[in-house]
């Protein structure tokens, strides 16, 4: 396959591929996949997910319209995405260990460290400039989790990996604690070929789901995700679904723990991703103690740092709520007691009441 460039260069597209899988792993990504547009069934799939409202109050996942699944209507003149992933798994306390303490706050891995949006994004158009200097000025634009993009549905057509039970992307060399990114572009690149699906009649991440949120293999329920009810919730937590939550105050890993291919993960060698403050294995109570100062400075630049500080004092007050009691555990939601926010005042009265206070 010969590109031919508006600048009347022409390069073999098989070996352009090649470099770009080249110059992706000098920048630190793990894989580099090739993709086309056709998102035929992965847009039914969402549509079907949008009128059953399992998105709950993400809105955004059905306001863009068609954009979301056909590329070429986001950004005109795209034919080819360029996929990318990236280890996240830091060196930190085992999340069971951690989860087996309620008297600390399980926080999932992927946000222990900074905010991986402008690192990828910042990788990503590294990689876009490193192929503009060798074939000349192309059309593309670059995400990462940023835009109406079908993340995982691109990833395993480009041959990353299979979309798991879980919905998350999975590999045989790597289970899924990574994140991804997207290169949309008018380059015809060669295409991978998608990885077969390898879950089996395995049924581990529905099963240990605390709450249920996998209402059967592929779909899930946002509306009873942990992960939507600690991160994308705005308003209270339903009460049925409190002490299901346990000590898991942002984000939930007990799908991928559960997954046998996470056997294969591997650590991540950014440090950007690297543990901050101690939030591998922080107690409820010190966490909860922090002033909004505090959080906003101690978090600045962290995926935590977008759900602010009233919803961070919100989702610990559950865990508090569901923690073995004590008298520090009553002392510290009772500091809370007046909070200016109703939001986080509903939430200590609940935990109170749960500790008998």
């Amino acid at each position: 396959m010969i590109l031919r460039m508006q600048n009347a260069h022409s390069i073999d597209g098989v070996e352009l591929a090649a470099r770009i899988r080249q110059w992706g792993r000098a920048l630190g990504f793990d894989a580099i996949g090739f993709a086309d547009t056709a998102l035929d069934a992965a847009e039914a799939e969402l549509a079907a997910w949008l009128a059953a409202g399992f998105h709950g109050e993400m809105d955004y996942m059905a306001s863009h319209g068609t954009k979301r699944s056909r590329p070429a209507e986001l950004v005109p003149g795209t034919v080819r995405v360029i996929t990318a992933r990236m280890n996240y798994l830091p060196t930190a306390a085992p999340m069971e260990t951690v989860l087996a303490d309620g008297s600390r706050a399980a926080i999932s891995r992927y946000a222990l460290g900074r905010d991986y949006h402008k690192l990828l994004r910042a990788r990503l158009q590294k990689l876009a400039e490193r192929i503009a200097t060798e074939i000349g000025s192309f059309g593309y634009r670059v995400f990462t989790d940023s835009a109406p993009v079908q993340e995982v549905a691109l990833a395993e057509r480009s041959g990353l990996g299979w979309r798991g039970k879980h919905t998350l992307l999975l590999t045989r060399e790597a289970g899924s604690y990574f994140f991804l990114g997207e290169i949309y572009t008018d380059l015809p690149l060669p295409m991978d070929a998608p990885q077969a699906d390898h879950c089996g009649t395995c049924r581990a991440c529905l099963d240990v789901c605390p709450t249920h949120a996998i209402v059967a293999p592929y779909t899930v329920d946002a509306r009873r995700c942990i992960s939507y009810l600690t991160i994308e919730l705005k308003g209270n937590i339903p009460v049925e679904l409190r002490p299901l939550i346990g000590n898991r105050v942002y984000g939930c890993d007990d799908c991928q723990l559960a997954c046998p291919w996470n056997r294969f993960a591997r650590r991540t060698v950014e440090t950007d991703f690297s543990v901050r403050h101690g939030l591998d294995s922080a107690s409820l109570v010190e966490l909860f103690a922090w002033t909004e100062e505090e959080f906003k400075t101690r978090l600045a630049g962290s995926a935590i740092h977008r759900i602010g500080h009233e919803r961070w004092l919100r989702n610990l007050a559950v865990g508090l709520g569901n923690a073995p009691g004590s008298s520090q555990v009553v002392a510290a939601l009772a500091s809370r007691r007046d909070h200016p926010s109703e939001l986080v005042r509903e939430h200590v009265a609940w935990a109170l009441a749960r500790h008998g206070a």
